[in-house]
């Protein structure tokens, strides 16, 4: 018998989190999950405005990681994150003890602060990663995103959400060209993500 899997999401900042709690019924419909479980860290409810290092993160969120493992033993594993939420997921799937079947990357920052190129990440990540991105998403420019995908050592999907900003957020008037509503174009995205899941759980 196949386990359906155990789904782990998070947004590291304000908007971030927004984003996530939007996305959280539709993956937990399209992945078929036990559960989604969303969490924020702890510098959130402190109050503090900026989030610190992305490797500060890592020992909560592994924390939660296990926790929630303990309580649905046996069903695979998949880490999904939103902006640097899903960088630090990435970097927890490194973690001894997390053997993670898939990772959701939403809005990848690939460009840090100073402009530098944040591949490191991702280059070492083992686990199979899949890509949501916003065309039009200053913080990693596709071509980039290309180019890191055939260095990385894992298996990669990319979708790429037509019009979208890092926020997957899209003009009214794009939207209208196209034909398609926010809501269609984040569907098509999340059924997306369940194609590139399924080839690794094999329940779809």
């Amino acid at each position: 018998m196949v386990l359906v899997p155990l789904l782990l999401l998070n947004g590291s900042s304000g908007l971030s989190r927004t984003i996530s709690l939007t996305w959280k019924d539709m993956l937990g419909k399209a992945l078929h999950a036990v559960e989604v479980v969303t969490f924020d860290y702890p510098y959130i409810s402190g109050g503090r405005k900026s989030p610190p290092k992305a490797e500060k993160l890592v020992p909560y969120h592994t924390e939660i990681v296990k926790r929630e493992i303990a309580r649905y033993p046996g069903h695979p594993l998949i880490l999904a994150g939103k902006s640097m939420g899903s960088r630090v997921s990435c970097m927890v799937a490194c973690e001894e003890g997390i053997h993670a079947s898939a990772i959701i990357c939403l809005g990848y920052p690939l460009k840090g602060l100073k402009g530098d190129v944040l591949d490191q990440t991702l280059l070492h990540v083992t686990v199979p990663i899949m890509f949501v991105q916003g065309s039009r998403d200053a913080l990693c420019p596709l071509e980039k995103l290309e180019d890191i995908r055939k260095r990385m050592r894992s298996i990669s999907g990319l979708h790429v959400i037509d019009g979208g900003d890092h926020s997957f957020q899209i003009s009214k008037k794009y939207l209208q060209a196209k034909g398609l509503s926010k809501d269609e174009a984040e569907n098509l995205a999340a059924q997306a993500l369940a194609t590139f899941v399924s080839g690794f759980l094999g329940w779809l």
